[in-house]
């Protein structure tokens, strides 16, 4: 598609570095899908012959992309765009439709999966008794291979009674149970990536990360999901929609 490389060209007059108009102008385009998720990018020598500018110009613009977590460098392949996701706040959707959705290929990675006691946290926010089972997930959320986050679920025992019996969704397991989460409230903070989790998403330890906690309700208003979600900034941005 020819007008992909017109888009992207530089104004020669302007006072902004080409390196900067091109960047911006690369960024324009990945987030209106015109290049998506996954799909290589051409080398600097394509990239700078196409579009009219230097082989400097189009590695610092790459580069300045990559710090941005729009492009990803895989040695020895090139470079790629970054899978990415736009979370509307107000939509109550399971990460693997979520993902389909918007043309990416979700998989999970178990880490755990089992039954236990619940512990003080669970039994209040689940509204469980003491000494209640639960049941206790966690697992890496992929899209196109690339980890998304890390999720660890808690949900009683009622709910879920086989965690070995849970598919690639969650939630599709929960509906076809005739127990579907029909409403949520998020908590989000912002963390530092601890040793094992910064391990599991491939990013330095003390990156910056932000987690959500979602308790999820069941059609009678019972507590059914307790789940912390640890995402990558660079991969999630949250939309919210506001009225007056």
């Amino acid at each position: 598609m020819e007008h992909r490389w017109q888009d992207l060209t530089p104004d020669a007059q302007s006072d902004t570095p080409l390196y900067l108009q091109l960047a911006s102008r690369l960024a324009t385009a990945i987030h209106a899908g015109t290049w998506t998720a996954g799909e290589a990018l051409p080398s600097e020598r394509t990239l700078s012959e196409r579009v009219g500018v230097s082989r400097i110009t189009a590695r610092k613009a790459i580069a300045l992309l990559v710090e941005q977590g729009l492009i990803r460098r895989v040695r020895g392949a090139g470079s790629f765009i970054t899978p990415r996701t736009e979370d509307p706040l107000s939509r109550l959707t399971g990460f693997t439709r979520k993902m389909e959705q918007r043309g990416f290929k979700p998989d999970s990675i178990w880490l755990d999966r089992g039954l236990r006691t619940a512990n003080r946290d669970e039994v209040v926010r689940l509204g469980l008794s003491p000494g209640a089972a639960v049941a206790s997930l966690r697992r890496l959320r992929r899209a196109d291979g690339i980890v998304m986050a890390v999720e660890h679920s808690t949900l009683p025992v009622a709910v879920v009674p086989d965690p070995l019996a849970i598919g690639a969704s969650l939630y599709r397991h929960l509906e076809e149970r005739g127990v579907s989460v029909v409403r949520a409230l998020q908590h989000f903070r912002a963390v530092n990536a601890g040793v094992e989790v910064a391990r599991l998403m491939g990013v330095a330890p003390r990156a910056a990360l932000l987690v959500i906690t979602r308790i999820g309700y069941s059609a009678d208003q019972r507590a059914i999901e307790l789940t912390d979600t640890y995402c990558r900034d660079d991969y999630y941005d949250f939309v919210a929609e506001l009225h007056r």
